[in-house]
């Protein structure tokens, strides 16, 4: 949210540079006024359009900041055949997931369903290699589950503090 008001931020700044650009232009009054209320008329639309923008998934190709992301976590995913591959990922390092679209492949779906089934099996999550590359080696699978995750250790184990147990209050005494 705060990138989304930083450039609100910088949209605002462009139009007020461009509308005292124009107040300064030499040129009749009416093409002033009219060049200051589009540059007004710019902000509100500018602002409702990156708003607009937080809730649809971004398109893989056009992810830049991150690109250089070796592995991300799979929050969530969704295949629609012949549409795309939806994934929730959380980004290394990232403080909140981002909604991403993969283009339509019947190879990285499979793939997908495959994680799935094995991350459901072993009761874990997924993950992702090179999110935002695509791969010159199509053998490599992108999607993998997790490994199952280390059950708590035991009490009582040598050199550990005992097991334990429980103490009715009145009987201490």
């Amino acid at each position: 949210m705060t990138q989304l008001l930083d450039f609100q931020v910088a949209a605002v700044a462009l139009a007020a540079t461009l509308a005292t650009i124009a107040i300064w232009a030499p040129r009749r009054l009416w093409v002033k006024v009219s060049a200051v209320a589009v540059s007004i008329g710019f902000m509100p639309v500018a602002y409702a359009g990156m708003a607009d923008l937080l809730s649809k998934p971004k398109p893989v190709r056009m992810e830049w900041a991150q690109s250089a992301t070796a592995q991300a976590t799979i929050l969530g995913a969704q295949i629609k055949e012949g549409q795309g591959i939806y994934l929730w990922l959380q980004l290394e390092g990232g403080a909140e997931p981002r909604y991403y679209k993969l283009a339509w492949d019947q190879k990285l779906a499979e793939q997908l369903q495959q994680a799935m089934r094995e991350a459901e099996r072993n009761r874990s999550g997924m993950a992702m290699t090179l999110p935002f590359e695509k791969t010159l080696d199509p053998d490599k699978p992108k999607f993998y589950a997790l490994p199952q995750p280390q059950l708590p250790e035991k009490n009582g184990e040598e050199g550990g503090p005992g097991p334990m147990v429980y103490r009715h209050p009145g009987m201490d005494a």
